[in-house]
């Protein structure tokens, strides 16, 4: 990964330690049981399509699961197909597919679901940046330069279609049927009820890809949430297992088998390649979803380290805790998504008003 510790004074003024002080102040830091909470209310299942590939059989199969246990309308569900698994597509064939899908979705669709691994990238775009902003073809010729700003970035609307002209989209990886089915059922779980979990902030020993350590939250409790938020300088956790979030700055992760997520846990790496998911240099970001999170993101091409093209911790556990569904509150945290993948179950909402 190259360095790149630059940080644009527009995106940094809000988040500075003052601002992350409120924040915590408001989100009942320290210990305090009286914290108001205003719920966001999260992503409906009538809000989101789900894209299968009639080309993959394993899309197939978990894609009528998925459509079975989080009841997605009929009407929501997009047939395509997409032979041989290809990692990456071109823009030609990107747009067709993408044309392909929009003339399927009503109004009503805030956001869709693509059931399968691969593809997972557009050149050097993610599938799910290329989708919800469009292909970027100035980013492929410099990957390292800034990233187009993102409108959603810590937004509040609850409408991102209606309101932004965007559909978010996430990806739910299928190299496993069982494993696929288990992640699904992790994400219905997380709705049940609010169990006592912690978010696990890590600055590692691997430094350049410490670029977002500025925005770790504070350790504390918020009591309302029974969460408690951790910060450590370690390069991996070991035998814990109450993961709501776990991010961290590595090329590998360790000891991810010695760990437990409760259902609707977020994890995330900051390294260079987390997105290219059959790829073998870095961690994929699979590991995370094969360990027991619910969702996760990483890059698709050499992003450098700007902490706008990763999940800012900040605004992540802002808007998961008030409510926002997975989907909503990872992809409120990327202030440049273009070469970011989101992958998971998208309606996991485990704060979600009851």
């Amino acid at each position: 990964m190259s360095v790149n510790l630059a940080i644009d004074n527009h995106f940094m003024t809000p988040f500075s330690r003052p601002y992350l002080y409120l924040l915590f102040l408001l989100l009942g830091s320290a210990g305090s049981a009286s914290a108001q909470f205003v719920s966001a209310g999260p992503l409906q299942p009538r809000q989101l399509a789900i894209v299968i590939n009639d080309d993959e059989p394993n899309s197939v199969e978990v894609g009528d699961y998925y459509r079975k246990r989080r009841n997605i309308p009929p009407e929501n569900v997009v047939h395509v197909r997409i032979p041989g698994k290809p990692r990456s597509l071109s823009p030609e064939r990107f747009a067709q597919l993408k044309s392909h899908i929009d003339a399927a979705l009503g109004p009503q669709v805030q956001a869709v679901l693509m059931i399968w691994t691969a593809p997972y990238a557009v050149e050097c775009n993610s599938l799910t940046g290329a989708y919800t902003l469009g292909f970027d073809p100035a980013q492929c010729a410099k990957t390292c330069a800034a990233g187009r700003p993102s409108a959603y970035f810590n937004s509040g609307t609850r409408r991102p279609f209606s309101e932004l002209g965007l559909r978010l989209s996430m990806l739910l990886p299928t190299e496993s049927v069982q494993q696929a089915k288990a992640l699904i059922d992790r994400g219905v779980a997380s709705g049940f009820r609010v169990v006592p979990a912690s978010a696990y902030y890590l600055t590692t020993s691997e430094t350049s890809r410490n670029s977002r350590a500025q925005f770790f939250p504070q350790a504390g409790k918020i009591a309302a949430r029974k969460l408690t938020t951790k910060r450590l300088a370690s390069d991996a956790l070991e035998n814990v297992h109450d993961i709501i979030i776990y991010q961290t700055g590595m090329a590998q992760v360790a000891k991810l088998e010695t760990l437990g997520f409760v259902p609707g846990a977020l994890a995330d790496h900051l390294t260079s390649l987390g997105g290219d998911l059959l790829g073998e240099g870095q961690m994929s970001s699979l590991r995370w979803l094969e360990a027991g999170a619910t969702a996760s993101y990483g890059s698709v091409s050499e992003p450098c380290n700007y902490w706008q093209k990763f999940p800012n911790p900040a605004v992540l556990l802002k808007h998961y805790v008030q409510g926002d569904s997975a989907i909503e509150a990872y992809w409120k945290s990327v202030a440049w998504p273009t070469q970011g993948l989101f992958i998971g179950e998208p309606l996991a909402a485990p704060y979600r008003a009851r």
